[in-house]
């Protein structure tokens, strides 16, 4: 079960590094001082790859309770 929790916890990071990434292209939106439609459209965009990766976050921590329940 140790490989439960451990794939699960590096999925778990990849999600984790999926939610920075999305948190930084928001920021640079909104550096970037476009328009509020420009800006909408962007943030919508990025909407969707934000709630994929809390998806694999989540995914990745259910794995390691599995893991720990299982071991």
């Amino acid at each position: 079960m140790d490989g439960v929790i451990w794939s699960g916890a590096v999925v778990t990071l990849l999600g984790l590094a999926g939610l920075l990434w999305c948190i930084a292209k928001v920021a640079a939106a909104k550096r970037a001082g476009l328009t509020d439609e420009a800006l909408r459209a962007r943030l919508q965009k990025v909407v969707a790859l934000n709630l994929g990766a809390l998806l694999v976050s989540a995914i990745g921590l259910m794995m390691v309770v599995v893991g720990i329940f299982l071991g």
